[in-house]
């Protein structure tokens, strides 16, 4: 009976470079994104809220007329 004797030392850090690749990897398929794609995202972001911007409907003041005709 024997075993392979390993340096801990070195378990742990091999262990904790996998780890790392492993939460890299992760981060590059979650926010890697090239400057060309985060501009064209907020150009499309600001253009929809012209458009939504444009096609308001304002709420009509809450102001009666026939109320500024009683200040007179």
């Amino acid at each position: 009976m024997s075993a392979d004797i390993i340096n801990l030392r070195q378990a742990r850090k091999s262990r904790a470079r996998r780890e790392k690749e492993e939460q890299a990897s992760q981060n590059r398929v979650q926010f890697g994104r090239s400057k060309a794609e985060k501009q064209l995202t907020a150009l499309n972001r600001d253009k929809d809220q012209r458009h939504l911007d444009a096609h308001r409907r304002d709420k009509p003041h809450a102001t009666d007329p026939q109320e500024d005709n009683k200040d007179s």
